[in-house]
């Protein structure tokens, strides 16, 4: 894909500004290879050329593959330290580098760094598998399994000795040698075909563009998006007319608020289509691909589909207990949507229109039903959530509950100029770690939001190493005078990824491989998002921009009352996401799949109402296809959800900056994420088993 010049430009001044090349590049030093002479051990992006990314890789494989044959050649017997320690800490330099290349290509990516990841994925893939598959390393980590309760270890090594042995297994330590060709080409194959998805819905999202000539036309839209729309114009030498894009700042409050229905069908449909236009961009393919060759890996594994493989390492456990969840709700989630279709289609007839609701109808008329209902217009609320105050608002809330600070930290290195980087420490100065904050869209950037990580926490020779965590969104932008004004949406999404931060930051374990349950990692997340308008934080940090008034008591009173608006909207849109993601790996067959037939059935079978489409359409739906991150797995947002509820009833009833409640929390969820059964810390922190009840009731589904 080619990237536009400005793109390049930026990228190229800013990222790698201070490197240099001469004819013979290889005899410069790979800054990848170095340590970093950087404020808290920052990767040096401003050393960094995309040139240093494939060397420093090899070297990463190589430096790996020597220190696990020093591990099998050591003769002693093998025991916890020589063994699975040893292999724990043999892949630090490549997890160095991988992480610095992934959120590069995530977030700031150029053609060139595209054209590595596609070098480089098949590379990756037999080097895990090389690892996975050999017999002798897996001998000797076998050996210590066997001998796990014989063993005087902690709860934490217990732990990673376990999940040791069991990625060894799930990565195909115990398949015939007939199986193990097959296995390895299936994971090359995923791993190309993850990148070319996500690769398609970047190029998606860049292609399509509203262009508007005629003042008409942006009858209803509010200033800022027609302001936004002119300077798009104008970077693409269109003055004088207005550009909207299918990015999120553009494209909801457009949705929102335009008065021209035909273009806002038009709008909402390039969003919904992408991937589905039987070009080079399609996706369909691709999805059938990765669903059979995910069916053939997890039954080579022994398993009936690819989410038994999946669940079995969450807390669900199996898909049986995913279905259950979802069901319960879906049931009262679809009954209070259609309430709400209702009460929009009310409105369209009092106004004399002659047509029935449809999805692209859904955000304008639920915009007039909540006015109406509520007196409460998003546009009324936007003037106070100025990015910089929600920002420190959220680090109020942080400092309140845990004491924590944050300082802001000039000539630091960073990947793209519009990033921010703060130090994070204790009340007693001490530093916890590093936060890098990227907020808006580019083209070089991938949609939506998340929280990643430049260095995860460990202990290195009895010390901790601090980590480096980082949030990238793609937030509403400033336009000219005017700075950037979050929507309700975007507040909610920087506190949820500021969540995410806090779980990396406040991490307190030994082994960094230790990962959070996927069903148990969107818990710190969600649970924050409580407090983005709790009318004691809004009085902290929602003042005007213009003025700097604080947002009036009967402003704040209206956000309250308004919380369980559209509940029904955005628990089904959810809910419906969650079944497709389950129903594709629940399928247990390598047959054809027409991929929208598929869609439609798995829409039908949950009754879902023709006015709502499900989050993510299978083509652009990244979270289980451009990676197997998420896969059967997006029900976690709402298996977090419960226990977010559930937990925040604590706060709630003892205050919700009890800074007892929040010490608990942090002690029992933060620090120790992965380091042992994800129930067990719940309940430690929770006293009980969490309780559907109290989502249902917050969500007013009751």
């Amino acid at each position: 894909m080619k990237l536009p010049a400005l793109t390049l430009l930026i990228v190229g001044l800013f990222t790698f500004s201070c490197s240099t090349k001469t004819e013979n590049q290889s005899t410069i030093k790979n800054p990848l290879l170095l340590d970093y002479n950087t404020p808290f051990e920052a990767p040096p992006f401003n050393e960094i050329l995309p040139e240093h990314f494939m060397p420093a890789f090899e070297e990463g494989m190589k430096q790996q593959n020597e220190l696990i044959e020093n591990l099998i050649e050591n003769y002693d017997e093998p025991s916890f330290e020589n063994t699975i320690e040893a292999y724990e800490n043999s892949n630090e330099l490549l997890n160095k580098i991988e992480n610095i290349f992934d959120n590069i290509k995530s977030a700031a990516t150029t053609d060139e760094i595209q054209s590595i990841s596609i070098d480089l994925a098949p590379l990756m893939s037999a080097h895990n598998d090389d690892i996975k598959l050999n017999e002798k390393l897996f001998a000797k980590i076998n050996d210590v399994y066997n001998r796990i309760d014989n063993l005087t270890l902690s709860v934490e090594q217990k732990t990673l000795l376990t999940r040791t042995y069991q990625n060894f297994v799930r990565g195909g330590s115990l398949l015939k040698m007939d199986n193990r060709d097959r296995f390895k080409e299936i994971n090359k194959k995923l791993s190309l075909l993850y990148l070319q998805f996500g690769d398609n819905v970047l190029a998606e999202n860049n292609r399509f563009k509203l262009v508007i000539d005629n003042i008409n036309d942006l009858e209803g839209l509010t200033q800022n998006s027609i302001n936004a729309a002119a300077m798009k114009a104008n970077e693409l030498d269109l003055a004088g007319k207005w550009v909207f894009t299918i990015q999120k700042p553009s494209l909801l409050p457009f949705l929102e608020n335009s008065k021209n229905r035909d273009l806002r069908e038009k709008m909402y449909k390039a969003y919904i289509l992408k991937g589905d236009h039987n070009d080079s961009l399609d996706n369909k393919n691709i999805i059938e691909q990765i669903v059979h060759l995910r069916i053939e890996r997890a039954q080579l594994l022994g398993y009936q589909n690819y989410a038994e493989y999946v669940l079995e390492m969450n807390m669900a456990k199996n898909p049986e207990n995913v279905y259950d969840l979802l069901e319960k709700l879906m049931t009262p989630a679809l009954k209070v949507a259609q309430k709400e279709v209702d009460d929009m289609q009310k409105i369209i007839n009092q106004e004399g229109g002659d047509f029935t609701l449809e999805a692209w109808d859904y955000p304008y008329y639920a915009a007039k039903v909540k006015e109406e209902k509520y007196a409460l217009n998003e546009n009324d609320i936007r003037p106070y959530l100025k990015l910089e105050n929600t920002r420190d608002g959220m680090f109020w809330v942080a400092n309140q509950l845990y004491g924590i600070t944050f300082t802001k930290l000039e000539n630091m290195p960073i990947y793209h100029p519009e990033v921010e980087v703060f130090e994070v420490k204790e009340s007693t100065g001490d530093h916890i770690g590093v936060l890098y904050l990227d907020y808006h869209p580019r083209e070089s950037k991938q949609s939506g939001a998340w929280c990643t990580s430049f260095c995860s926490q460990k202990y290195k020779n009895g010390k901790r190493v601090p980590p480096i965590s980082s949030i990238v969104c793609n937030f509403s932008a400033p336009v000219g005078d005017t700075p950037a004004l979050l929507t309700v949406d975007e507040t909610e999404t920087l506190f949820h990824e500021f969540g995410h931060a806090l779980d990396g930051l406040f991490s307190n374990k030994h082994y960094s491989s230790l990962r959070t349950p996927r069903d148990f990692v969107e818990l710190p997340s969600q649970i924050m998002e409580n407090w983005a308008f709790a009318p004691e934080v809004l009085k902290q940090y929602a003042t005007h921009y213009k003025t700097g008034e604080p947002m009036p008591a009967e402003l704040i009173d209206k956000i309250a009352n308004a919380s369980k608006f559209n509940q029904g909207f955005a628990t089904t849109e959810y809910l419906a996401a969650s079944f497709l993601d389950m129903d594709f790996h629940t399928l247990n067959k390598v047959e054809p799949i027409d991929i929208n037939s598929f869609e439609k059935q798995s829409m039908k079978r949950i009754q879902l109402i023709s006015e709502i489409d499900p989050r993510y359409r299978s083509t652009y739906f990244q979270h289980i296809f451009s990676s197997s991150s998420y896969s059967s797995g997006y029900y976690s947002y709402m298996w977090a959800e419960v226990l977010d509820a559930d937990a925040f009833e604590v706060f709630m009833r003892n205050g919700i900056f009890d800074k007892t409640t929040a010490a608990s929390f942090r002690s029992n969820i933060l620090e120790l994420g992965g380091t042992e059964d994800a129930m067990t810390l719940y309940r430690r922190f929770r006293g009980d088993n969490p309780d559907i009840q109290a989502l249902i009731k917050r969500k007013g589904l009751n």
